[in-house]
């Protein structure tokens, strides 16, 4: 099964794509249902003609014996996460693509999509082996921060979303948050100048000593005004409030369109507490109304969203909340998997990305 969601700029310019591929039954042997994926990726080539991978990510139920058969990375950076789909299936795909452009290896899943004026650098799968998680973050952050300064830019000033996929989320949580912390108060990313939007989620990396691992994406340059960090404290506190540093949401505006990036958000209310403590439906529907709240600070809402990624601690609660978002965003892309949150009272929590039609001054993305 292929769902994808097109994004054609009002203005004209290049379009985008989200899609999610996920085999047709669980049933099949994961070699099977990985040659079905892989048809649908050659599918949708087939049926839209230029689109250009821009960021890939795989789902896998048991990613230590079935990553060595997935392909090599597509052109573009990739991770792998072991987060069980809870459709049923071994695994699923989610792609992120773009028509136009061209796409650069720079080094270790690390690539440069140059698309007109702008430079979009993606990581995929960043990690440290044999790293306590606190070691690991930092180093996976000085990295990234080194490798941005070689090519003119910075973590404060570029980098757009990070992805943290923690083994034993529930134990090392508490190191990246301490590692992210302390490298972002070295770098000057404070509640005075910016955060990043993020997830920090459980899911593990193929290799068991692997902790921590992280992808990232970036834009060089950014112009003056063209980033925004999206709150809403009416509905969702300052997370700094808690002790973790990233931000809600954050947007880029080009002169065709906006992206709005939307962090891993849950049931939580503006003074930083757990709503809803044991109740799946009550809460689903509370981080649906602040994901709402913060696509209407975005200028965006639910109809912009282009994918939606869930995560969930009991895979009991799948029936449930598959039956919430089928009803509230049906067209949408998403994917529903197995993934403590770093608070073992949420029972779920929901990322997303917005495209939306804006005119402005900047270059056209």
């Amino acid at each position: 099964m292929i769902q994808i969601k097109t994004f054609t700029p009002a203005t004209g310019g290049s379009r985008e794509w989200h899609a999610i591929i996920t085999p047709s039954s669980g049933y099949m042997t994961f070699n099977a249902q990985l040659a079905e994926v892989l048809a649908g990726m050659k599918e949708l080539h087939l049926r839209y003609p230029g689109m250009q991978p821009v960021m890939q990510r795989w789902f896998l139920s048991d990613p230590a014996n079935q990553a060595p058969f997935l392909p090599k990375s597509d052109g573009c950076a990739m991770s792998v996460v072991g987060q069980s789909p809870l459709d049923g299936t071994k695994l699923v795909l989610w792609l992120w693509l773009s028509e136009g452009g061209e796409m650069t290896r720079l080094d270790d899943n690390r690539y440069r999509y140059d698309h007109g004026p702008w430079q979009h650098i993606i990581e995929g799968g960043r990690n440290a082996d044999a790293l306590t998680s606190f070691e690991a973050t930092v180093k996976i952050l000085s990295d990234t921060q080194a490798f941005l300064e070689q090519h003119g830019g910075s973590l404060l000033g570029n980098c757009v979303r990070t992805w943290f996929f923690v083994h034993d989320v529930d134990v090392n949580y508490h190191g990246v948050v301490k590692g992210r912390n302390m490298v972002f108060e070295w770098l000057g990313l404070s509640p005075s100048t910016r955060f990043i939007a993020s997830t920090g989620i459980g899911g593990n990396h193929p290799r068991p000593e692997v902790n921590v691992q992280m992808d990232s994406y970036s834009l060089l340059p950014v112009l003056d005004g063209q980033m925004r960090q999206i709150n809403d404290p009416d509905y969702l506190n300052p997370t700094v409030e808690y002790g973790v540093a990233f931000e809600r949401a954050t947007s880029i505006d080009y002169g065709d369109r906006r992206h709005l990036f939307i962090s891993g958000t849950a049931s939580i209310d503006n003074k930083g507490e757990v709503v809803h403590v044991g109740d799946i439906r009550r809460q689903t529907e509370r981080m649906l109304t602040n994901i709402e709240a913060l696509l209407r600070k975005g200028e965006c809402g639910f109809e912009d969203v282009m994918h939606l990624i869930v995560y969930l601690r009991d895979p009991a609660d799948h029936e449930v909340v598959n039956a919430i978002f089928a009803e509230r965003l049906p067209t949408v892309p998403r994917v529903i998997v197995i993934a403590p949150v770093c608070r073992p009272e949420w029972l779920v929590e929901t990322e997303c990305m917005a495209v939306k039609s804006i005119k402005t001054d900047y270059p056209r993305f």
